[in-house]
């Protein structure tokens, strides 16, 4: 997928400007959505937990003209990040390798960096069946009961479009912290 199919994937999920986070940031191709959506006025912090994977952010800080600034950060996500009062998250086919009993608890460790009003965006397969390349899907439903138990409101989905790789649809969908 292009940062520009990206971009349009979860632009209704995004507000301009804030501080964000790209969770599983890896070769940059959401970050550089995000950053692109977020704007000039923003910030994303591209986080990995594979420094190689992050190389991309030493060659610019704006992967587009008129994109946010990128910040790169080594880190799991599964572990406490020294990240707080953020806009919005975004997972791109990060959850679903996490293993399903620590979804929520994994969630809920996201859901606490952001602000009142803060957005979720996550970006999954629509499928139910472990795969070797999804080991523990996050079909919309699952992501509801998750939301449901990180005390975010309830998933709107934002986006759709067919998968590369076979039959199932990619989706994308928003949750909030509740708040202003």
């Amino acid at each position: 997928m292009e940062p520009a199919e990206a971009a349009e994937l979860i632009a209704a999920g995004v507000a301009p400007g804030g501080a964000w986070a790209d969770l599983g940031a890896g070769s940059g191709t959401f970050t550089r959505a995000l950053a692109t959506l977020v704007g000039a006025d923003g910030t994303v912090y591209a986080v990995d937990r594979d420094a190689a994977a992050l190389g991309w952010t030493r060659r610019s800080d704006r992967p587009a003209a008129g994109g946010a600034r990128v910040v790169p950060h080594v880190a799991d996500i599964t572990e406490r990040l020294p990240l707080r009062e953020l806009d919005g998250l975004l997972a791109a086919n990060a959850l679903h390798f996490v293993p399903r009993r620590d979804q929520a608890r994994v969630l809920g460790l996201l859901a606490s960096y952001l602000r009142p009003g803060g957005a979720f965006v996550l970006v999954e397969y629509d499928q139910r069946i472990a795969t070797p390349w999804v080991p523990y899907p996050v079909p919309p439903q699952r992501f509801a009961d998750l939301a449901r138990a990180a005390c975010l409101t309830a998933p709107r989905e934002v986006g759709r479009r067919a998968s590369r790789y076979g039959p199932k649809d990619i989706y994308a969908a928003v949750a909030h912290v509740p708040g202003p």
